[in-house]
């Protein structure tokens, strides 16, 4: 292992249940240092967000808008990964860092795309059941010597920057049935920052720091408290316990930190983002329409101790899974003459938020997309939530927009502070909420509390087609000391990538038809493009090697809206996934293979010999514990086996030994044995058989 050289003596830390932490290790004064990190970018992009501001702006100035047109491919890498792509790279001495799929690591010469060396992690396949939205990874941190990367099944790893061996792992997930993590680590002062995913699980949220010399732990502080009669970590945690109704924690209760994290060396703050509270459904649970905190909330922590110093609440009784993970923003900016250092947020539930950074105040906020949740927001922030919006209470369905995946998820935005700009990535995005009256909590799947069987999308075209119509994307310029919309590029469909401002005038944008796009930042016109062969979800940042500026960008089509929207999921581009690493430069020469033929899977489904009583036991089954994977009625986005197509079909005895035996654990289809039994196997089986039937009927019209 490389040692971090001494600077000072490391100071002892408070953990937040006010123990002592083990003793740090001294902080870096080789490779990638503190004072580097705060820097910000320039010829490097050293943090997932560029900055410690979290900005997404690069000072390069090389590539304009006069000259983009002649930015061309310098260089690319095929992954072996054909999964969803959501990584930023970082680019260190002349080293291009990224993450794939499966949390693997792999290193290459920034100017020329050589491979230094990759890492594989080996996360089990089958961790892929307790991971809603995919198998992705969203990058590493960078500090001193090492490259740090946390696994999907729950581990953070230290790895050499020069060679990619381990220098340290630490488990840092509860356990192995709910927890997962996708996010990308952050530093703040010698400390590795993360959380975890699995808010639609058992999980109880909460973001951890580990010493990046050690791995050892030094403070973790929970989003939601636990079991009251095991008494509580902190006052925060007791105030909290207050804002839930029922026995929430025997579910553990959700609000996970699974992506926003940003550290503010100038206020010694981690702001933080948590998800959803769990289940969604509140009857679910008998929690009630109370506030449960910390959910969709903001929080902000001392970042040396992990002691709680504000937190705004952005969505009170989330129902919606309208998590406010969404990239955190930081800025200087001038409001009512008065400087102020702020908060900018943009998240799931489409309002967009300006908070004080030092204390959590709501300074402003106002609608940036199209919603029908709540009618605008009150003098403190508190959205104003319909009573139709309340589904648990109504009985009725709520036809919700945004739906869960948000009128703005993780891919991230970006603030240029030559135009005063924040621009933001959002989907119009309608979703179906009924409560499941007779639902009950398993040990496996989805606990969200939901009847989505009876909400799936209608063999129907003139249906499909009506919604087609309705779910759009869109790249929005939003002016935050205005509350306003600067200007707009309309997209067929939601799920583009995260944004890059540049100091050379131009935001980049991936999306997913395929193409990578550079617009002029005043104005939102179209200025280039580049075919990248498949949707691009990540975000691009930027760098300087030898003089030249580079943009770099990870395609590869996926990630929840993939898995779950049906029919609607390729509406906005491909349904097929080639994972990349694209990077440009002025002049460069280098050309993409030509795209592969598409495999057209004709339908020849067995005839339907069941009854309709399976098939609605089938619905209700395949909605619960498939769809999540394998898409909305049965329609398969393209990551994973369209089970319409699927050639165990015909065999109950076939599809049995995947459901139930696990013939396929290893690829990521687990046994649901402890859910369901060989007649909801057999059930499901019919379903999809008719649905099938359905949709080459459909097909022939």
């Amino acid at each position: 292992m490389k040692r971090l050289a001494i600077l000072a003596a490391a100071a002892l830390a408070l953990a937040a249940c006010g123990e002592k932490a083990p003793e740090r290790s001294p902080l870096a004064t080789e490779g990638v240092t503190d004072a580097m990190i705060a820097a910000g970018n320039g010829e490097e992009w050293l943090t997932y967000g560029g900055d410690t501001d979290e900005k997404r702006f690069s000072p390069l100035d090389q590539v304009t808008t006069e000259n983009v047109g002649e930015l061309q491919l310098a260089w690319y890498a095929d992954l072996d990964t054909a999964r969803g792509q959501e990584a930023t790279p970082l680019m260190h001495d002349g080293t291009l860092f990224v993450t794939t799929a499966w949390s693997m690591v792999k290193a290459y010469d920034a100017a020329t795309g050589k491979l230094k060396w990759e890492y594989d992690p080996e996360v089990p396949r089958e961790t892929l059941v307790r991971a809603c939205c995919d198998a992705v990874n969203r990058g590493v941190a960078l500090y001193g010597n090492n490259a740090y990367v946390a696994t999907l099944d729950g581990r953070l790893v230290a790895l050499d920057q020069d060679t990619g061996s381990v220098v340290w792992e630490k488990m840092t997930v509860p356990d192995q049935d709910n927890y997962t993590i996708t996010g990308a680590p952050r530093i703040a002062r010698g400390l590795v920052l993360i959380g975890s995913g699995g808010a639609e699980y058992k999980a109880r949220g909460y973001i951890a720091a580990f010493d990046a010399g050690t791995g050892d732990e030094v403070w973790r502080w929970h989003t939601v408290p636990g079991d009251p009669a095991a008494g509580f970590e902190n006052d925060a945690m007791e105030k909290a316990a207050k804002t839930w109704g029922g026995e929430w924690w025997k579910m553990g209760g959700g609000g996970t930190v699974w992506d926003s994290i940003t550290y503010d060396p100038k206020t010694g703050l981690v702001y933080f983002g948590t998800g959803n509270a769990e289940p969604w459904n509140p009857a679910a649970n008998d929690r009630g329409a109370e506030d449960s905190l910390y959910t969709g909330s903001i929080v902000a922590l001392d970042a040396e101790t992990g002691e709680y110093r504000w937190h705004f609440q952005e969505t009170p009784e989330d129902r919606w899974d309208y998590d406010s993970n969404a990239q955190i923003t930081l800025a200087d900016v001038e409001l009512d003459g008065k400087a102020r250092r702020v908060v900018l947020h943009a998240p799931k539930n489409g309002f967009f938020y300006v908070l004080d950074a030092a204390t959590g105040e709501f300074l402003s906020g106002d609608a940036y997309a199209q919603m029908n949740w709540a009618d605008g927001l009150d003098d403190k922030g508190r959205p104003n939530i319909q009573q139709a919006a309340r589904y648990e209470q109504t009985g009725q369905p709520f036809i919700g927009m945004p739906g869960a995946i948000g009128a703005h998820s993780w891919q991230p935005m970006s603030f240029s502070p030559k135009t005063g700009l924040v621009y933001i990535p959002t989907n119009n995005v309608l979703q179906g909420y009924l409560a499941d009256k007779e639902w009950e909590e398993s040990d496996i799947g989805f606990q969200v509390g939901l009847d989505t069987a009876s909400t799936s999308m209608p063999a129907d075209a003139a249906v499909r087609q009506q919604m087609a119509d309705l779910h759009t994307g869109a790249l929005v310029a939003w002016d935050p000391v205005a509350q306003k919309e600067a200007w707009r590029v309309s997209q067929p469909g939601p799920w583009n990538g995260g944004t890059l401002a540049t100091a050379g005038g131009l935001v980049f944008q991936g999306n997913a038809g395929g193409e990578f796009v550079a617009f002029d930042a005043k104005s939102g016109r179209q200025l280039w493009s580049f075919p990248a062969q498949t949707g691009v979800i990540a975000a691009p940042m930027s760098f300087s090697v030898g003089g030249e500026q580079y943009i770099a960008v990870l395609a590869g089509w996926g990630g929840v809206w993939d898995l779950v929207g049906g029919v609607l999921a390729d509406k906005g581009g491909p349904v097929r996934n080639i994972s990349r690493l694209l990077v440009f430069k002025i002049g460069g020469s280098a050309k993409l293979p030509a795209l592969p033929a598409l495999n057209d899977m004709v339908f020849d489904p067995p005839k339907f010999t069941g009854t309709e009583e399976q098939v609605k036991q089938g619905a209700g089954l395949y909605a619960r514990y498939c769809s999540v994977c394998h898409g909305d009625a049965a329609v398969g986005g393209g990551l994973v086996p369209d089970l319409r197509r699927s050639g165990v079909l015909p065999s109950d005895e076939a599809l049995r030994a995947i459901v139930i035996d696990g013939q396929l654990k290893h690829n990521g289809m687990v046994s649901f044995a402890s859910a369901i039994k060989p007649e909801g196997a057999e059930a499901i089986r019919h379903y999809l058989i008719k649905r099938a039937n359905e949709d080459k009927a459909l097909e022939g019209k």
